[in-house]
């Protein structure tokens, strides 16, 4: 063990030790019935290091269902096949409102403001949609991630797909009114079902992370990106990656990030680090809370930040 990833499990296992004191864990997403009934009071951390180290704490080996996390990737993808043609359909501006907010679409003109929000999600995926059949896409969706993170255990959770599916009618109403205005293109049904599923995937902090030193440029990453692909998907990450969040952790950790409402938090350090994070809880903007709790306290006494000088023992 190396005296970096030494000193990271130190710096965890007392963040982790601290958590276990605070009384309010947050709740678990209660609209999706298997993740309602997760225990909130639970953690995982994840570090991939640039030499392929990984650091590990907590339940790191328990699957959960990434949700919202898998708008990287699937942005990813289509930032590949479109190019600057994607921003036609999706803007990149913080939305400043709830993710599946109905009224920030209509306000502006059904045109999503960025990828992370529930609509342009939605509207991200019927471009990799079109002239493939959901089963098609879904194949190359989860191929996609499993090399990135080098294990081909990775799955979908078909029940959650198919709950999902049958309580979703905010996301319905979202991907008719997108339809409506010429957004999608393909049936929303279809976008939907293919949607559902993609937020469905099931990983563990482990792979997570692993996963995201692609997105961190990291020496050890599985599969590479173009460097100006990156940067952009960084970019908007750290604008929005959190929600109506996002300002408030950039303000506080400083690192491009996307949460899910499975409690999930990924965390890319360029260059020096990824960062997979899993605390079920969630708090009011639908962000998991402790795991915010721990980036911020990882970050901190790793003194890693976009905005700080990189540390001279990486």
């Amino acid at each position: 063990m190396t005296e970096l990833s030494t000193r990271l499990h130190h710096i965890i296992d007392e963040a982790l030790l601290d958590a276990s004191e605070i009384e309010d864990w947050g709740r678990s997403a209660d609209y999706i019935p298997p993740l309602a009934q997760v225990d909130p009071r639970q953690a995982a951390v994840s570090v991939c290091l640039p030499d392929g180290t990984m650091v590990n704490a907590g339940e790191s080996r328990k699957a959960f269902s990434i949700q919202s996390i898998s708008k990287v990737f699937s942005l990813a993808l289509a930032m590949g096949r479109y190019g600057d043609l994607l921003w036609q359909i999706v803007g990149r501006e913080p939305s400043g409102t709830h993710f599946a907010s109905l009224a920030a679409l209509e306000a502006n003109e059904g045109r999503p403001r960025n990828p992370f929000e529930n609509a342009g999600a939605i509207a991200t995926t019927g471009a990799l949609l079109k002239g493939y059949e959901p089963r098609e896409t879904l194949s190359e969706l989860v191929r996609f991630v499993r090399d990135m993170a080098g294990d081909e255990s990775i799955l979908i959770d078909a029940e959650v797909a198919r709950l999902e599916t049958e309580s979703g009618f905010r996301n319905t109403a979202i991907a008719n009114f997108l339809r409506h205005n010429g957004i999608l293109t393909e049936d929303p049904d279809r976008v939907l079902g293919t949607y559902f599923h993609q937020c469905a995937i099931e990983m563990t902090t482990r792979q997570l992370a692993r996963a995201g030193a692609t997105l961190a440029q990291l020496p050890c990453a599985n599969i590479t990106l173009g460097a100006d692909r990156i940067q952009r998907i960084n970019a908007l990450m750290l604008t929005c990656g959190l929600y109506n969040e996002s300002g408030d952790f950039a303000f506080e950790v400083g690192l491009p990030a996307k949460s899910g409402v499975g409690g999930g938090l990924l965390i890319s350090v360029p260059y020096q680090a990824s960062i997979a994070i899993w605390t079920p809880g969630l708090n009011a903007k639908g962000n998991p809370m402790i795991a915010i709790y721990l980036a911020k306290r990882i970050a901190d006494e790793m003194g890693w930040s976009i905005f700080a000088k990189p540390a001279e023992t990486l």
